[in-house]
């Protein structure tokens, strides 16, 4: 007998992974160097063919089309046919979310703190 775990609040369970992007598999995307430079790729010009992405990596087309499946199942590449090619695009969604989530609260906290250690320090001087 299974019994199906209700999601933590506050962390990342399961239960988001129903969503169009799932942050464990954008984690791992971003977690390759090949795939990061793809997206810095369509960062400076979205809407890229396969060619035009092959042309500037080292590496087979199949590589390259293995990388792209492993974006687009992550929610980091959406792709659009244009007659018989296929065009993809940047989805910087799923890196703002994490960013809001992760990162931000701990950037805040820190400029915070150390704008207290400015006033405190200029205080004694």
């Amino acid at each position: 007998m299974s019994r199906s775990r209700a999601p933590i609040a506050g962390r990342w369970s399961d239960a988001l992974c129903g969503l169009r992007w799932c942050p464990p598999h954008v984690f791992k995307a971003l977690a390759n160097a090949a795939r990061r430079f793809l997206l810095d790729l369509l960062f400076v010009r979205d809407g890229r063919t396969l060619i035009e992405l092959e042309s500037e990596l080292e590496m087979t087309r199949i590589g390259v089309m293995k990388h792209l499946r492993v974006l687009e199942d992550a929610g980091l590449v959406v792709t659009r046919r244009s007659g018989r090619e296929k065009l993809h695009f940047l989805n910087p969604v799923p890196i703002r979310l994490i960013y809001d989530r992760w990162i931000d609260k701990y950037r805040q906290r820190r400029t915070s703190e150390l704008a207290n250690l400015k006033s405190r320090l200029e205080a004694k001087g």
